[in-house]
């Protein structure tokens, strides 16, 4: 029983499981082209994976992957963990500084990328002696460095595969082996190599599944980088756990193109940050209401307000492909404002919480739970325990640790920083504050380094304000920063906005529009806030904030220095 439960907490076990189950059915690909089969989707899998064997990789070896979403991608990736490999997949939006880093530091057998990130890799040529497979199949004209194509390299694999008499034999792989080392893009500097393994992985996804039902055939729109453990796990481990679809977006879509793909595919699921569904809130929720005083009044009473939200958010539903029945929203917290209305729409939204270090999830849902309270992050899921250590006597808030089956191994060749997050009995410091309501619901406060502590000795969350900053709809986003002992707020603007609304003034005029939008906005925040934690001081900001992969502001890199507007 025992040997059955390891094998069945390994990713080979569910990829062999589904694809034994479900092997004529669509599996995988780019949105709006034909699908793989479970079934092809495997024999490729298998195939790369016996190709790597014969070619001396092995069991513990690092094999990197810097590419865009892709169903190669996901070949490639199950095909080393196939094996025992592990492997190292490479935020794509990452600067070449920090991939130089991770190639070194990994020194990996072989590196699947394409020609979008290739030039990252060009000043490595002298220690890059290890395979170059470009999933796009692209074959570089100028020989900078050598590449192979995936076509060709899966051909040759899928000739010997079916002309041998005998399947391959892959060295024996458990659930504590590890599967992949990710490197965090954090709000707080210093990136960290996260040691995953095989069950940390299906385990968080088999307690996903638990969220709410899923029927085999759904599809599963990919818009987010399945080298963030968000869309690795939510987005693909549990669509083919299920027995889902997955159709990938290929790039980070527009509204525009995302509302094509959706129209084509009708997706049943999404997997989606923050952002996406603030934009649409601003750019088609938000003017509906505004332009009509009528509307903007009934939208103040609240049985005519859940009507309204009604009628908009089935056509958002119709925006979607008409057939949504599960957009999960994580990464990053999601505004109260945009989430009341989604709530009060009836939008088939999902609030999950967690961190790469678990795998991710933490908390989240279930969906259909009449108690989630808004604003909350839903319950821990199926078998992992939250506890909130050293709580405020007067609040409740305190550290967010966790326990449980997805919780890292640790940080790579670090034994210190892992030391400083995980006990020795598995609890892990999640680095967040927060509190339980009386439904069991986690409430997320913030990052405990981002907590301002005035000399008041009153504790100002920035995301709190943020939030009610980033309702106004002429402001993209913002970040709240403690200076001398003062609140201030640094915003970047819709500039789009303002042009349209300063068309035909001058220079002057438009800027005496923005100080006037500030300067208003302050006054308006500052009636809401507790008199210690008003703003100060509010500027523009003329340029976006460096964010993470999950968009997130990297807040060390402006805290205590002067920002240019």
């Amino acid at each position: 029983m025992n040997e059955v439960a390891k094998v069945g907490m390994t990713l080979n076990y569910v990829l062999d499981s589904s694809c034994s189950k479900y092997r004529d059915t669509p599996a995988i690909g780019m949105a709006m082209e034909d699908p793989l089969t479970y079934g092809a989707f495997h024999e490729r899998i298998i195939a790369l994976a016996a190709r790597f064997l014969r070619e001396g990789v092995k069991k513990g070896d690092h094999i990197a992957i810097l590419a865009e979403n892709s169903h190669n991608w996901a070949i490639a990736y199950m095909a080393i963990v196939r094996l025992g490999a592990i492997a190292v997949p490479i935020l794509p939006d990452l600067p070449e500084s920090d991939v130089h880093h991770i190639l070194g530091e990994m020194q990996v057998s072989a590196l699947f990328t394409t020609q979008k990130q290739i030039e990252k890799i060009y000043e490595l040529r002298t220690v890059m002696t290890c395979p170059v497979i470009t999933l796009d199949d692209y074959a570089a004209e100028i020989g900078v460095l050598p590449v192979i194509t995936i076509s060709g390299y899966l051909r040759e694999a899928l000739t010997v595969l079916r002309d041998s008499p005998e399947p391959p034999v892959f060295p024996e792989v458990v659930e504590d082996d590890l599967a992949s080392i990710l490197y965090t893009s954090g709000t707080s500097g210093y990136s960290k190599a996260v040691m995953l393994s095989h069950k940390n992985l299906t385990a968080n996804a088999y307690a996903a599944a638990g969220l709410k039902a899923i029927p085999p055939g759904s599809v599963w729109l990919s818009i987010l980088p399945m080298s963030h453990t968000y869309e690795f796990t939510c987005g693909f481990i549990l669509p083919v756990l299920c027995g889902g679809r997955i159709a990938y977006a290929g790039k980070s879509p527009t509204p525009a193109i995302l509302q094509k793909l959706c129209q084509h595919e009708k997706p049943y699921a999404i997997f989606a940050v923050p952002l996406v569904l603030e934009k649409i809130y601003k750019k088609r929720v938000l003017p509906q209401i505004e332009k009509s005083p009528v509307l903007g009044l009934l939208c103040k009473i609240g049985l005519t307000r859940r009507l309204i939200y009604r009628k908009i958010g089935a056509k958002l539903c119709a925006f979607f492909g008409g057939n949504l029945q599960l957009m999960g929203v994580g990464g990053a917290a999601l505004n109260p404002e945009v989430e009341m209305f989604l709530h009060e729409s009836r939008f088939p939204y999902l609030v999950g919480y967690g961190m790469t270090e678990s795998a991710p999830l933490i908390a989240g849902g279930p969906a259909g739970d009449t108690t989630i309270t808004v604003g909350s992050t839903g319950k821990p899921i199926p078998g992992v325990q939250v506890k909130i250590v050293g709580p405020d006597p007067a609040t409740g808030v305190g550290e967010i640790t966790v326990c449980g089956p997805s919780v890292m191994r640790g940080y790579y060749n670090d034994t210190e920083a892992t030391q400083a997050v995980l006990t020795t009995d598995g609890w892990l410091s999640t680095g967040d504050l927060g509190v339980f309501d009386k439904e069991g619901n986690l409430h997320v406060r913030g990052r405990s380094k981002n907590v301002i502590v005035l000399a008041s000795g009153e504790n100002v969350y920035p995301e709190a304000i943020e939030h009610k900053i980033n309702t106004y709809t002429w402001v993209v986003e913002s970040l709240v920063l403690e200076n001398n002992g003062q609140v201030e707020a640094w915003i970047y603007p819709d500039y789009e906005f303002i042009d349209e609304q300063t068309s035909g003034e001058s220079r002057i005029d438009r800027r005496a529009y923005i100080e006037n939008l500030l300067d208003t906005m302050r006054v308006e925040l500052n009636e809401k806030l507790s008199k210690s934690s008003r703003l100060a001081k509010v500027f523009e900001r003329r340029e976006p904030f460096i964010k993470t992969a999950t968009h997130k502001i990297k807040r060390y890199l402006y805290n205590g220095t002067a920002m240019v507007g």
